[in-house]
């Protein structure tokens, strides 16, 4: 294949070509061993800077010296460091070719960009070589893991009689980040934990990542009093010097209404009454996760009648610096209020929203309710 594109180029040029020992050196590497897809690549992207440097000589309207700039990008999103080294090498040596032909077309604007992009391909390069993967696929397998974590944040559907709605923002406006939902329904039970890692956004979504497939293996598969013990001694053993890990966890027997609520170093869930019309602050505490290798939570239980709703909520919807937590809540509380008469489906969402816009901070919320 390498001989057949060389054999594409014009007489003069492969004649010119083997005066230069470089190149012929070149020639011969890439002729010699095993024909890697690296190789082929490395080939194509160096025979298309021959290409661009002589080009640019004959004709600048057709194949300006800035062109070079396609080469190192197409290097340091398809080679390897040691190939795309090489290729750095037949580009400068086009520069320079340039340079000495025709000095008018090659100027210090365009040495600077070469020179930055060849800056930011090495450093693309070296990131895929650590990760392994070719390409944009890192970026690819972080989309899907992205992806895979709002799924296993989505509530499975409810019978009739119940509803429920998830929101959640990140800081920033990024797609990762420390808060993570993980449900399961089985038997006529839900159950529910959502998990704030302490951090924002992407500094906090790696070990949300890690720790939403974790948590959500034990959900359904450890009784349900020992879900939160059973996180904990995981989180114990990491030994991460990051941060700690708060989570509130919750039971409802769809059938009955009756719930319990367990937490640990969360903020406390609260309970929509409809006949009353107040809202509840549950007193359920606990100590937050992977401090210590015991975790003893105290549950606190209720039930859900007609028109009754629980919330569920991360911190950064109500700590602000210099505020009371205290204050938080019942300023969420008091926008909560306007979710009654408008529906909890409508104005779940635009209550983050109030809340998350004074913050920057992750946000979540969960609100389930009976119809």
């Amino acid at each position: 294949m390498l001989q057949r594109l060389v054999h594409l180029l014009p007489p003069r040029v492969r004649a010119f070509l083997r005066r230069i020992p470089v190149l012929v050196a070149l020639y011969r590497w890439l002729r010699r061993g095993r024909q890697s897809r690296d190789r082929y690549l490395f080939g194509a992207l160096a025979l298309l800077a021959i290409v661009l440097g002589f080009g640019a000589v004959e004709s600048q309207r057709w194949s300006p010296s800035g062109a070079l700039v396609l080469t190192l990008l197409g290097g340091g999103l398809l080679l390897r460091v040691r190939s795309l080294a090489v290729l750095l090498g037949v580009v400068a040596v086009m520069v320079g070719y340039d340079a000495w032909k025709a000095p008018s077309n090659t100027g210090p604007g365009i040495v600077a960009t070469l020179a930055v992009t060849a800056v930011l391909a090495v450093t693309l390069a070296r990131t895929r070589q650590q990760l392994g993967v070719m390409g944009l696929r890192g970026d690819s397998m972080l989309l899907e893991l992205r992806d895979r974590l709002r799924s296993q944040g989505e509530m499975p559907p409810l019978p009739d009689g119940w509803d429920a709605q998830v929101v959640m923002l990140q800081a920033g406006g990024s797609s990762f980040g420390g808060d993570f939902v993980v449900s399961a329904l089985h038997d006529g039970v839900l159950e529910v934990a959502l998990v704030d890692v302490s951090g924002k956004g992407t500094d906090a979504g790696t070990r949300a990542l890690m720790l939403s497939g974790a948590f959500g293996g034990l959900l359904g598969s450890v009784p349900t009093e020992r879900f939160l013990p059973a996180c904990n001694s995981y989180l114990h053993r990491q030994k991460w010097d990051e941060g700690f890990v708060t989570a509130v966890h919750v039971v409802i027997d769809l059938a009955t209404g009756e719930y319990t609520v367990e937490s640990a170093g969360h903020p406390p869930a609260v309970q929509f009454d409809a006949g009353s019309g107040t809202w509840r602050v549950s007193p359920a505490k606990g100590v937050v996760l992977g401090v210590i290798p015991d975790l003893a939570a105290v549950p606190e239980g209720g039930q859900l009648g007609a028109g009754d709703a629980l919330l569920l909520y991360t911190d950064g919807l109500v700590e602000a610096p210099g505020s009371d937590l205290d204050a938080g809540i019942d300023r969420l509380l008091g926008e909560a209020e306007r979710l009654v008469p408008n529906g909890f489906r409508k104005g779940a969402r635009e209550l983050v929203e109030l809340m998350a816009a004074e913050r920057d901070d992750d946000c979540a919320l969960i609100l389930i309710w009976r119809t």
